[in-house]
């Protein structure tokens, strides 16, 4: 990898999320080496993802390059790597680029989503956890309304503008309400020898309610707000099956679709060489100490969604969101400096719960902080503020502001481009290859 030695104490910290940055920024100024290794060199925010996969960003906007963030920070080295095993038993990590030793290793490796076992909704459906993804899932929105314009069967038509989202928490409703506002201000001018008045959005939740874990006012709020826009929500439904074409419940309800999107779960990235002890059977997470370290190894350490730390008040352990990730983040580095140098005994990581926010379209937005719980405009205004304030760079927020101000006068979507063509192959389990967009070049 063409690291550098030194005598001071080399920290791996794997993965370039939120947590891992939050780490780096920490250690990065210390005396020790900090080493992060990530499969892309962009840190990516997640949360606007789905104006990615809707046309209202770009994807450069919500990435920032890594190296950038710590470019300033001497002691700091990045790699694009993919990490394959950790062999604790000689503190050496297994990549594709070659080994690397380290003295202290932190997992951030994020989640992935999680399909529960259903490999059959996995091979057809559409997720949105990368920017690739995102890209595709925008692709293959816009390809959908460019096929229904070439075929004439009503039917066919039909399943290309259906779109069933699965899973109600924040990715789902966020994007169900950018959906719904592209059938209402875009689709009627982009496609007008198109009936788009036929396109449908549906949002299907095995539970009771959408947004779980924010409160029922919240709740109830968000699914107003959706039905005024079109949406069709679907409450105590769950998805059992999706060949590509059909979409089966545990109820007598189905949907023709050309498009499933999946939202509803998420798993620990976990590393092989490191035992997964699960504290819910299925979240695939590391299971941590108060210090954020991973049972049964004294110089690995886990953050963020990868890290279960269960409490009394998290016995399941805490939320899998960007907050918990950067906090422990910043902790972790605080604990790591202070015992490095003086070997001081650590202080146990308290999460500071700051509230839960969902934006179901212009307007409409839903806000739970721990004094105040509001909705409406003022709660659109906030979630943008707060967003725009974690986006990494001055540039980035410059570019979402603006665009956002544009889109907002012009209730237009500029980024509605295919800019790589997505090949969707049908019923991937038994032959065909992996979903995945082709490279054009011309």
């Amino acid at each position: 990898m063409n690291i550098p030695q030194t005598s001071f104490p080399r920290v791996v910290i794997i993965g370039g999320g939120f947590g891992g940055v939050a780490l780096a920024k920490k250690l990065a100024k210390q005396e020790m080496q900090v080493v992060l290794l990530d499969k892309h060199n962009y840190h990516t925010f997640q949360p606007l993802l789905y104006q990615v996969s809707t046309g209202g960003l770009e994807p450069d906007s919500i990435a920032y390059p890594i190296r950038k963030i710590l470019s300033k920070y001497p002691n700091f080295y990045f790699r694009l790597a993919h990490v394959d095993a950790v062999d604790s038993a000689t503190n050496t990590i297994q990549t594709d680029i070659g080994p690397l030793k380290y003295d202290y290793l932190v997992l951030a490796t994020g989640s992935s989503t999680n399909f529960f076992g259903n490999k059959e909704i996995e091979a057809n459906s559409m997720i949105m956890k990368t920017v690739p993804e995102a890209l595709n899932l925008r692709s293959l929105i816009l390809e959908n309304f460019e096929e229904a314009l070439l075929t004439d069967s009503l039917d066919r038509q039909d399943a290309l503008m259906n779109f069933v989202i699965v899973g109600a928490g924040p990715t789902g409703v966020e994007l169900a309400g950018a959906l719904a506002e592209i059938k209402k201000g875009i689709l009627p001018k982009d496609y007008p020898d198109l009936d788009t008045r036929r396109a449908q959005i549906n949002i299907v939740q095995s539970g009771d309610s959408i947004l779980k874990g924010m409160s029922a006012k919240a709740s109830e709020k968000a699914e107003d707000y959706l039905e005024d826009l079109g949406v069709h929500v679907w409450k105590n439904t769950r998805v059992t099956s999706y060949d590509g074409d059909l979409v089966t419940t545990n109820t007598d309800l189905t949907f023709n679709t050309a498009t499933l999107i999946w939202a509803a779960g998420v798993k620990g990235e976990t590393i092989k060489g490191i035992d997964a002890k699960d504290c819910i059977t299925f979240s695939n997470r590391f299971k941590v100490n108060e210090f954020n370290k991973v049972e049964g190894y004294e110089n690995i350490f886990a953050i963020g969604d990868v890290a279960c730390m269960t409490s009394e008040e998290y016995p399941q352990g805490h939320p899998m969101v960007a907050q918990v990730a950067i906090q422990q983040g910043k902790h972790l580095g605080e604990n790591l400096v202070s015992f490095l140098e003086s070997k001081n005994q650590m202080v146990p990581f308290q999460y500071k719960d700051k509230g839960t926010m969902a934006t179901v379209g212009r307007n409409k937005a839903v806000v739970d902080m721990p004094n105040y719980k509001f909705q409406g405009m003022f709660a659109w205004f906030v979630w943008m503020f707060v967003h725009l304030f974690f986006l990494i760079g001055f540039r980035n927020r410059v570019v979402v502001f603006t665009n956002w101000v544009y889109n907002y006068i012009r209730f237009d979507r500029e980024a509605r481009l295919i800019i790589r063509p997505y090949k969707k192959y049908k019923n991937t389990l038994v032959s065909s290859p992996k979903n995945t967009a082709e490279d054009v070049t011309g």
